[in-house]
């Protein structure tokens, strides 16, 4: 009878695909490090760049204090546009938006509201069936409190539309009562 040999410690053969998944794992780390090698270069270029270009931008040595005419400038820029904002912000929407529910409107629809706050001034671009129904459209706006001097800027019929209506364009000052600011 043969004898049985058991060995517990034998050691596996490597094989072909084993190598060769090697090799391709250490290829794509050496690839890989080389790309973060020249992403982090092509990084420090451009870091250099923009700081050099930093320096040339006006208003870039505060510490030194000849940024500040640039400052006062941008900031005065600023100050004004947020003038602005707050200047259309609080005017009296509630009454205007109220009056141009009222008006009668059933041959005419609102395309656009343009406010000026600064001017006063309200654009209205709107549509009407027909001219008639333009015109009472106008005389409404005429005769309400919100708004004065309200004046036909231009009109044209649209010919595309089997319908023909007409666009038009008005410009009217938005008065302001004395209760709000």
């Amino acid at each position: 009878m043969r004898t049985l040999e058991l060995d517990f410690h034998s050691r596996p053969q490597a094989s072909l695909l084993g190598w060769s998944l090697l090799v391709v794992g250490i290829l794509v780390v050496v690839v890989s490090l080389f790309y973060q090698w020249r992403l982090t270069t092509a990084i420090g270029v451009q870091q250099h760049e923009l700081a050099r270009a930093e320096q040339v931008l006006p208003g870039h040595n505060m510490a030194n204090g000849t940024g500040t005419v640039a400052l006062s400038v941008i900031q005065e820029a600023e100050l004004k546009e947020i003038r602005r904002v707050s200047e259309q912000m609080n005017r009296p929407w509630e009454g205007l938006l109220t009056m141009l529910e009222k008006v009668s409107r059933e041959n005419v629809s609102l395309l656009l509201l343009a406010p000026d706050a600064h001017k006063r001034q309200l654009r209205i671009s709107a549509e009407s069936r027909d001219l008639p129904s333009m015109l009472a459209f106008h005389r409404q706006l005429e005769q309400s409190d919100e708004l004065s001097d309200v004046s036909l800027l231009s009109h044209e019929i649209v010919k595309s539309v089997a319908e023909q209506p007409i666009r038009f364009n008005l410009l009217a000052t938005w008065e302001v009562n004395h209760e709000y600011p």
